[in-house]
C-alpha cells in the first residue's frame, strides 16, 4: 500500500532533516578526547611575596605537544583539587590544565574552625586576597615558562603563546582581573592587574562590584570571554545576586563575548558543592554541558579551530537545549578576526 503525504508535510520534513544535517555536531567536545591524562602536584615558592603556590597539573600522558595551557582558579575555601572534572576533560582534549591554590582564601580558611562561615567572610573581605590572587596567576605563568624550558615532564610540551584562564566565584574574579577588569579605588584611582599573556577566559559565577561604573570596570577587557552562571546563582558569601551575574557580559566592550545561563543552576554547580546544600539533581547534566561548551571555546580561541568557532555561533544553543540559554555579543564564525 502506497502512502501519499501532503506536499507541505514532505517539504517540512525535508527542511528539518536538512537543518539537522547542517547544524554543527557537538560530538567532538562532549566526549572525552583522545589523550590519556596524567596528573602531578607542584608546589611553587614566590620568594618576592614570601608565598607558597600549590598547583595540580593535568596533562596528556604520552603525546609531546606542544599543548595550549589553561589555568584554573578555585573559589573561596577551595583548593587545587577543585574542578577535577574539567581538568581531566580539557587534558584529554590536548590541553595542560593547571589548577592553582591561593593561600589566604583556600580550604585552610574554614577547616577545623568553630565558625567556618565567619572565617570565609573575613577572607572574602580581605583586600590582600583580592590582590594576591591575580599575582599568583602571573607568577604561575612565569613558573610554567621555566618548566617548559627546563627538565620537568612538561619541558617543551607547553605552548605558552596559547594561554587560557578560568575560575569559579572568587576564581572568576581572579579570571576577570587577569583578563583586564579595572579596579576603582578610593578617589577614583584605577588599577589593572591584567596579564597580556592570557588570550581567552571563562569566568564562572563572577562577582560584581557595587556602586561602580561598570562600563569602566569591564571596558578594558579585549580578549574573548565565555561568561557562565545560573538562574539560582546567588552568592553564599557575598552580595551578588543571580540576576547580577550577567552584568560583566552586558557591560563588556570587547568582541566575541558569550553568556550561558543554566536553568535552575545554583552557585555550586561549576566546581563542586564542598558540603554546601543545594539541588544536585541536575549536576551531571550541567557538568556535561560545561565540559562541552568550555572545550569548544578553548578550541575556538586557543587552537584557532574554525569548526569550534562555527559551533559556538551556530550549534551551541541547540546543544544546550532547555537546560541553558546562550547569548552572544558580536561573535563571528571566524572569531571576529
Amino acid at each position: 500500500m502506497t502512502h501519499k503525504f501532503p506536499a507541505l508535510i514532505v517539504l517540512t520534513l525535508a527542511a528539518t532533516a536538512l537543518a539537522q544535517s547542517t547544524r554543527p555536531s557537538d560530538e567532538p567536545w562532549r566526549k572525552p578526547g583522545p589523550h590519556q591524562v596524567q596528573t602531578m602536584l607542584v608546589d611553587w615558592r614566590d620568594q618576592a611575596r614570601n608565598r607558597d603556590i600549590p598547583a595540580k597539573v593535568y596533562y596528556p600522558k604520552a603525546d609531546k605537544g606542544p599543548f595550549p595551557v589553561v589555568l584554573f582558579s578555585h573559589g573561596l575555601g577551595g583548593s587545587r583539587q577543585a574542578a577535577a572534572y574539567l581538568g581531566q576533560h580539557w587534558a584529554s582534549h590536548g590541553y595542560v590544565s593547571v589548577h592553582l591554590q591561593h593561600p589566604g582564601s583556600d580550604n585552610a580558611v574554614w577547616q577545623n574552625q568553630n565558625q567556618p562561615m565567619d572565617q570565609m567572610r573575613k577572607a572574602a573581605g580581605d583586600p590582600s586576597n583580592a590582590l594576591n590572587r591575580p599575582l599568583d596567576v602571573s607568577f604561575a605563568i612565569d613558573q610554567l615558562e621555566k618548566m617548559n624550558a627546563g627538565t620537568s615532564p612538561l619541558a617543551g610540551r607547553l605552548d605558552m603563546k596559547k594561554l587560557g584562564m578560568a575560575g569559579h566565584s572568587f576564581g572568576a574574579y581572579t579570571t576577570m582581573a587577569i583578563a583586564g577588569q579595572v579596579f576603582v579605588g578610593i578617589g577614583g584611582r584605577q588599577r589593572n592587574l591584567a596579564d597580556p599573556r592570557v588570550k581567552a577566559a571563562i569566568p564562572m559565577s563572577a562577582p560584581v562590584p557595587k556602586n561602580r561604573d561598570l562600563d569602566t570596570v569591564y571596558g578594558s577587557i579585549k580578549i574573548p570571554i565565555l561568561h557562565m552562571t545560573g538562574t539560582l546563582d546567588d552568592s553564599p558569601i557575598g552580595d551578588t545576586k543571580a540576576a547580577d551575574r550577567r552584568l560583566p557580559f552586558d557591560h563588556g566592550k570587547g568582541p566575541d563575548r558569550y553568556l550561558i545561563i543554566f536553568q535552575g543552576g545554583d552557585h555550586m554547580i561549576f566546581s563542586g558543592r564542598s558540603g554546601l546544600r543545594g539541588n544536585r539533581a541536575k549536576d551531571d547534566v550541567f557538568h556535561d554541558l560545561i565540559r562541552l561548551s568550555t572545550t569548544a571555546f578553548w578550541d575556538a580561541y586557543l587552537k584557532d579551530d574554525p569548526a569550534a568557532r562555527t559551533f559556538l555561533v551556530d550549534g551551541l544553543a541547540a546543544a544546550l537545549g532547555k537546560d541553558a540559554t546562550l547569548e552572544t555579543a558580536r561573535p563571528s564564525a571566524d572569531g571576529g578576526r
